[in-house]
């Protein structure tokens, strides 16, 4: 079967706008469940019973989405071919009691999410965008695009030393954003705020979940515009390839049923119902099975026959800093996506999942390149090995090497989003 479709840097300037648009996990998913609308799946509720006619299906959660297209007359027992990816990013986020400040200044409690470069965060005009929860149990999302909040950094002249010994954050005291001036600091301001925003009732707010965000929006950089800088990269770049393929190979007949699986809560550990450590998955190719009049056979045969592309960013050599990287192996931007290797299982990947990575690559004609750590650096981790030992099936490690992991601004090459959103259509199809 040839591939349905060709992604080219059209597809770079769709996932600029993906950025732009996902500030958030919550409108991550949205803006994913609202694509795959487009290409003619509809979404199922947890809550119903499901029936088993073909065609393609989403399930949301929280920061999470399970989307899959059964195509004709799939059998029970056919194995899921499934691009895994996560919608959550390092980043600031409101806490339960968030008006707060201090010596005339208005500010906003936040908490630190995951592994963010705190560093990055300075000096950026922020937004605040998430979810609300309302009275009636309802959620809204929101998003003040907008200059809202910044983080001062101290000025030279106070701080001497950092020139000298480096730049040191104090993670409750120095991180806290102003968003005001006010000597009273009153409970409420920060949701009566987000209430008139979104023209609500006061009090009609009973719960959030906020984060913020960088305004700048993401760009082409470079004398040729070969590099991409944006947010959020870590890992809406592979939730973005992951929509675009599965919207390209749902139609017609497939030998697999193909797969993609979002999760939230990866950059603090995966454990939550939304998480890739949690039940949602398995629930849901389960029930896809049980709902085509299969049995526990089935399910363990289609289980057993199942492969799984956890895709997520990795490092690219930095050119500054290159003896932080294995000296044999060093991923270069638009030199096509990483197979991301350790031994130590902290990546999936063996040379079995190897052999099919490299046989969707050369089916899709797209270079790839191999990732391991610095035997002297500890390496990081991803869903990868969460989603082997969960549930059982093999899983390699893949996705796009960048710059600047976890900073509040990434940088990709400008070739390598649609590189691997080819290779993800060359797996799914099996």
């Amino acid at each position: 079967m040839s591939a349905p479709h060709r992604f080219d840097r059209g597809h770079t300037d769709d996932l600029m706008t993906f950025l732009a648009a996902s500030p958030t996990p919550y409108h991550a998913v949205a803006n994913a469940a609202e694509r795959l609308e487009k290409a003619g799946f509809r979404q199922v509720s947890e809550t119903d019973a499901w029936e088993g006619s073909s065609g393609g299906k989403y399930v949301l959660r929280g920061g999470a989405i399970i989307a899959w297209y059964v195509p004709e007359d799939a059998a029970p027992h056919t194995p899921y071919r499934i691009v895994g990816a996560h919608t959550d990013s390092p980043n600031l986020r409101v806490k339960p009691q968030p008006d707060s400040g201090a010596h005339g200044w208005r500010q906003v409690a936040v908490e630190i999410y995951g592994g963010p470069l705190m560093n990055s965060w300075l000096d950026r005009d922020l937004g605040l965008a998430g979810r609300l929860t309302l009275r009636d149990g309802s959620t809204r999302l929101v998003n003040v695009d907008r200059p809202l909040l910044r983080v001062p950094q101290l000025a030279i002249h106070l701080d001497r030393a950092v020139s000298s010994d480096g730049l040191k954050l104090d993670k409750q005291r120095h991180l806290q954003p102003v968003w005001g001036l006010g000597h009273d600091v009153r409970d409420g301001d920060l949701i009566a705020f987000l209430e008139e925003e979104l023209e609500l009732g006061a009090g009609e707010v009973t719960g959030w979940d906020l984060m913020t965000h960088s305004v700048e929006a993401p760009a082409y950089l470079g004398r040729d515009k070969e590099l991409v800088a944006g947010p959020r990269m870590d890992n809406l770049l592979s939730v973005h390839a992951g929509v675009a393929a599965l919207a390209a190979v749902s139609s017609g007949e497939l030998p697999y049923i193909p797969v993609l699986a979002a999760f939230d809560h990866e950059e603090n550990g995966s454990q939550s119902d939304t998480g890739a450590d949690g039940p949602l998955l398995g629930g849901v190719l389960e029930r896809s099975v049980f709902a085509r009049g299969g049995s526990y056979e089935d399910r363990a045969r289609a289980f057993a026959g199942t492969v799984c592309l956890s895709s997520d960013t990795g490092h690219a050599v930095h050119p500054n800093y290159a003896e932080r990287h294995d000296p044999t192996h060093h991923p270069r931007v638009n030199g096509g996506p990483i197979l991301k290797v350790n031994v130590n299982n902290r990546y999936a990947t063996d040379g079995s999942g190897r052999a099919v990575w490299a046989a969707a690559c050369e089916r899709a004609d797209v270079p790839f390149q191999s990732f391991v750590s610095n035997n002297s650096m500890p390496c990081g981790t991803t869903i990868g090995p969460i989603t082997a030992a969960r549930h059982g099936i093999k899983t390699v490690d893949i996705g796009v090497a960048i710059l600047s992991m976890h900073s509040v601004r990434e940088l990709c090459g400008a070739d390598d989003p649609h590189l691997l959103a080819n290779a993800l259509v060359a797996f799914l199809e099996g």
